[in-house]
């Protein structure tokens, strides 16, 4: 039987070839485990402390959808290692169901929960969630309260008013990190006012000249509440900016914006306000017709379980 002879130039080959198969692994399995390449510069960014912490308020009340809701929110939190979550409950109390959605998501050292109930002047009983005064005003108000307590003075922060019926981007807290301290960031929307997408209008120096807003373009900011998200520092530079009741439907975002900025001196982001990395997606109203039957009946679909 003849022997098969293995000559040191095949073997510098099989090595060259073995060493490549690895790196090409190395690599795939490096861009699986870490995500699109916006999420790694994340990452990367927080290994060093150099990113601000961001701030996000979402109001939030008792309905059939809340936790739903509350739990696509809190997988954006998973994923994004800046993010702290304000969340404040529209109750006398804070309740086991949201806490139970922030444990669950692991937060938790990445969550405040608070309450504020809303004075039932504001609202029209027994049409719950139908408002005749804006909703969320007594619970923004209550984490800017706390946010002017507990943030650090002298570590540069964002704040975001996340509602928790929107849909987010990831790419979105990359774009609101790169807010400069003393500034506001702004970027479009999409699916709100009417419109598909709500932006700010820019000119050559990409300068904020003006808003493509169809629904009252009067307002001095025409803009949704997710379109904006504010350095902390303004909140300790000027301790009256708040939400109001005494403003129209539709002025909060103007309200809380005429203390901090002026237009021209908003940053746009999100590649220039050409990106719609947010959209304003309400969800559906819970049609429980069967479950109202069973209940005039004594019985529950979900006894004994939390939905």
């Amino acid at each position: 039987m003849s022997e098969v002879r293995i000559r040191p130039r095949q073997v510098l080959v099989l090595i060259i070839v073995f060493i490549f198969v690895l790196l090409m692994v190395h690599r795939n399995g490096k861009r699986t485990c870490q995500g699109p390449e916006y999420l790694q510069a994340m990452y990367t960014k927080s290994l060093t402390d150099t990113l601000p912490k961001i701030y996000a308020i979402t109001p939030t009340y008792s309905r059939p959808a809340q936790k739903a809701e509350l739990t696509r929110l809190s997988h954006l939190f998973m994923l994004v290692p800046n993010l702290h979550w304000i969340i404040v409950e529209d109750a006398n109390s804070t309740t086991a169901l949201v806490r139970n959605v922030l444990l669950r998501a692991g937060l938790t050292d990445r969550f405040t929960q608070l309450n504020i109930k809303t004075p039932p002047e504001f609202k029209l009983q027994g049409k719950d969630p139908n408002w005749i005064k804006p909703r969320g005003v007594e619970q923004r108000n209550l984490a800017l309260n706390w946010l002017r307590s507990h943030a650090d003075v002298d570590r540069h922060a964002i704040v975001f008013f996340m509602d928790d019926d929107n849909s987010y981007a990831l790419e979105l807290f990359v774009e609101m990190s790169k807010i400069k301290p003393g500034r506001v960031g702004i970027w479009p929307v999409g699916l709100v006012g009417g419109l598909m997408v709500e932006r700010p209008l820019l000119n050559e120096e990409n300068k904020v000249i003006g808003f493509n807003a169809a629904w009252r373009p009067e307002r001095p900011f025409p803009i949704d509440m997710a379109a904006f998200a504010i350095s902390m520092d303004l909140f300790f530079k000027y301790p009256q900016a708040a939400f109001s009741y005494e403003v129209q439907r539709g002025y909060q975002e103007s309200e809380i914006l005429r203390y901090l900025t002026t237009s021209d001196q908003l940053q746009p982001l999100a590649n220039n306000c050409r990106d719609v990395l947010v959209w304003h997606t309400r969800t559906e109203k819970t049609k429980l017709n069967a479950e109202e039957m069973l209940q005039r009946q004594g019985k529950r679909s979900d006894e004994g379980i939390e939905v």
